[in-house]
């Protein structure tokens, strides 16, 4: 099966922030940061694996090690994937509400 490949970004064109790669990046967990950038890579090839809508416009990937981590996006599109922010089942309700004011913002932007 063949996926169209699709961008990822990680800093919001209008704002200028990047809040996913911003939490990517203060992980200590060496091998949960690179299970999530091998996710966010074969998401980027076409296949997002174990996700859902949150509602909004708003996706989760879902991580299954550690605490579960999660990744919040939106697409722009079908060929544009806008990577919100980050974080792992105990911050869950607070990252997609944080998520979704992102995705909000950002299209009020445009």
């Amino acid at each position: 099966m063949s996926h169209q490949r699709v961008a990822v970004y990680y800093r919001d064109r209008t704002t200028g922030k990047e809040p996913a790669r911003e939490w990517l990046e203060s992980l200590k967990d060496r091998v949960g940061r690179s299970r999530i950038f091998a996710r966010i890579h074969r998401a980027e090839m076409g296949n997002f694996g174990d996700h859902k809508s949150v509602g909004g416009g708003v996706m989760e990937l879902r991580i299954a090690i550690g605490p579960g981590y999660r990744v919040y996006y939106s697409l722009e599109g079908s060929d544009i994937i806008l990577l919100l922010i980050g974080g792992d089942k105990s911050t869950q309700l607070k990252d997609i509400e944080m998520a979704k004011r992102h995705w909000l913002a950002h299209k009020a932007e445009k």
